[in-house]
């Protein structure tokens, strides 16, 4: 058996090595939107060219998440996880050439990278801590949420601090994914392949109805978080705040999501219904995004933005521990992962390009918002259903064995 202090030791590897991914997951896609309007005078990009770039890693996610638990069963998922944060740092230095051509190819390598890293994380979660995932969720999306707020905040400055502008201010996030290549070194001497099809498993989760509840709520609500990534600096600067204090207002929203971020899995893991928590973060949403349109000073618009944060913390974090909550073992976990990872980063990525289309046919961004508030209202009705207490196959279980 493994010495104590040598558990220890592996113990917190495996943890600063799962924060260190999670910190990993988002600055990449959260830096682009606040210089967005830089990028787009520079390389001459229209509205909707600019909202496909922000979109583009999002069907990354669509194409790769289905396959990620097929290469983590071949490789393993830790050595998997490895080789997605090599490819995001290639994208990063990639995109962080400037040229029309590399921006959209490093976006799309930085994509697949973080691809792997959605989708196989919460199976390893619920393989190494089957007795706590909620906590360990937590604390992954934290961290996760933590570099995306970041990532927003110091976009802005760091371009105009720097010589190269944006594209240095990018290539900052290619040290952040170099450093947790280092610190995931460690996992590479295991090879957890928990996510092996259990002989048991006889129905595919796509016949699952509660499947399909989680996807369309992971979905929509990713649609709501990349749509806001990319546009809210624009709309902020539409009511007159300046492109700076813009970005650092986006960021605002997304430091105060950390606390529902940190918290909603907890208490998800506590209650068998999490049907009254969609409610009231649904509710808690739904009055940002209408103060949103109804605009206001300079004080209401950061209170707005503040509001719509922790309706975004709170529904990130129970996306992703209703996987888990869902599933009744590891091999389940990677699926419904796959799943509602690829079809639900299939719906965001229409958000970011639709909102932009959107703004070009009205010149106005009431109907974008009004967009949101309905996407908004529909995620909440999926996330009712995601919110009862049964697995996503054990209906087809227990019709199976009738």
């Amino acid at each position: 058996m493994p010495h104590p202090q040598n558990k220890k030791i592996q113990s917190f590897w495996l943890i600063a090595g799962i924060i260190f991914i999670a910190f990993n997951l988002r600055p990449a896609i959260t830096s682009v939107g606040p210089v967005i309007s830089s990028i787009r005078t520079e390389l001459h990009m229209s509205n909707g060219a600019a909202g496909f770039l922000t979109a583009l890693p999002l069907l990354s996610f669509a194409v790769l998440s289905p396959l990620a638990p097929k290469l983590g069963r071949r490789l393993g998922n830790e050595r998997t996880l490895w080789l997605g944060l090599l490819v995001l740092f290639i994208g990063v230095l990639i995109r962080s050439a400037g040229y029309t051509a590399a921006l959209f190819f490093g976006t799309a390598l930085i994509g697949i990278g973080i691809a792997i890293g959605n989708v196989l994380l919460p199976s390893l979660i619920k393989h190494k801590y089957p007795e706590k995932p909620g906590l360990m969720i937590s604390l992954y999306t934290t961290s996760m949420n933590i570099f995306a707020a970041l990532a927003s905040g110091i976009s802005v400055p760091l371009a105009a601090q720097l010589d190269g502008g944006w594209k240095q201010g990018f290539l900052l996030w290619g040290g952040l994914a170099c450093l947790a290549l280092l610190i995931w070194i460690p996992q590479l001497r295991h090879r957890d392949v928990s996510n092996q099809t259990p002989q048991l498993q006889t129905s595919p989760i796509w016949a699952s109805k509660m499947a399909w509840f989680v996807t369309i709520f992971m979905g929509l609500q990713s649609f709501l978080f990349y749509s806001s990534i990319a546009w809210f600096p624009e709309i902020l600067r539409s009511h007159g705040i300046d492109t700076s204090t813009a970005g650092w207002l986006v960021s605002l929203m997304q430091f105060a999501s950390l606390p529902s971020t940190f918290l909603t899995p907890v208490l998800a893991d506590r209650v068998k219904h999490q049907r009254g928590i969609v409610a009231a973060l649904t509710a808690v949403y739904l009055i940002g995004l209408c103060g949103l349109l109804t605009g206001g000073s300079h004080a209401m618009l950061a209170i707005w933005m503040v509001i719509i944060g922790i309706g975004q913390g709170s529904s990130i974090s129970l996306a992703l521990t209703l996987i888990g909550l869902r599933s009744e073992n590891a091999y389940q976990a990677a699926a419904l992962s796959g799943m509602s990872q690829s079809f639900g980063y299939l719906l965001a990525a229409i958000g970011p390009i639709f909102v932009g289309f959107l703004f070009d046919q009205t010149h106005s961004w009431t109907m974008p918002i009004v967009l949101l508030i309905a996407a908004l209202i529909v995620m909440g009705t999926a996330g009712l259903g995601a919110g009862r207490d049964r697995y996503v196959l054990q209906t087809e279980r227990k019709r199976n064995s009738a």
